[in-house]
């Protein structure tokens, strides 16, 4: 708000205040709750519905270009640190055991589900094995045990399915920037700009010398925020 913007911060329905199951993770229900989080934007008095942009990080980093791909009202959107391909980004770390393992527990998961509507759950940091998300969870958890969270194996399956990459071209003539950490080993720099090739529109592409959990730090949370600030003050 400081940049004259009004600003709508949601938390997905199982996530913070919002009501929901705390451990399902289904990227296109979270893309749901964000078209809705945009109408309800557009229906407050001080917004212009026709002047709506966009910005997420991470998995929000991937669903900034599939519903701004999908959802017209979207005139201007900015992700950071996203992905375009859920099974490419959760395999990509792991060993060809591991990966049958997934694949054969997410099988015998959605055989339960039908006989019983309960889906399992799985530790969020043996989903997303990466070396660097693996060390930090562990290194805080000594702490804070917390930290050490659940998905569904409904989530897991949804999650490898799920392709923003093809929606993104749908963007067309609206505007989108993306931001990349070069050193990212969740969501890897190159793979993000695979995404970013398909937009046919206005568009910047964006790089920082980090890797994924370095963009929470105050120096590049500023620099990162004065980058989108500066792509919305050119198309919104």
């Amino acid at each position: 708000m400081g940049a004259g913007y009004a600003v709508c911060a949601l938390d997905y329905r199982g996530f913070g205040g919002s009501e929901g199951q705390k451990n399902r993770i289904i990227a296109y229900e979270h893309t749901q709750d964000i078209r809705a989080a945009l109408t309800w934007l557009g229906l407050q008095p001080e917004v212009d519905p026709e002047r709506l942009g966009l910005w997420g990080t991470s998995g929000g980093g991937a669903h900034v270009p599939y519903v701004a791909g999908i959802d017209g009202r979207v005139k201007c959107a900015v992700g950071q640190l996203g992905h375009g391909d859920g099974h490419r980004m959760i395999t990509g770390h792991k060993t060809s055991a591991e990966r049958e393992k997934l694949l054969a527990d997410i099988k015998a998961d959605r055989e339960q589900r039908i006989q019983t509507g309960k889906s399992g759950t799985m530790r969020v940091i043996d989903f997303i094995s990466d070396p660097a998300t693996r060390g930090y969870v562990l290194e805080v958890a000594k702490t804070d045990p917390s930290i050490i969270t659940y998905l569904t194996l409904e989530s897991a399956e949804a999650t490898l399915e799920y392709r923003p990459i093809d929606f993104v071209h749908r963007i067309g003539s609206r505007a989108l920037m993306l931001i990349a950490g070069e050193n990212d080993e969740i969501c890897p720099a190159a793979s993000y700009k695979e995404v970013f090739d398909k937009a046919t529109g206005p568009k910047r592409w964006v790089t920082y010398p980090i890797g994924h959990y370095e963009m929470y730090t105050p120096e590049w949370i500023k620099k990162s925020a004065e980058d989108a600030i500066a792509w919305y003050q050119l198309h919104l």
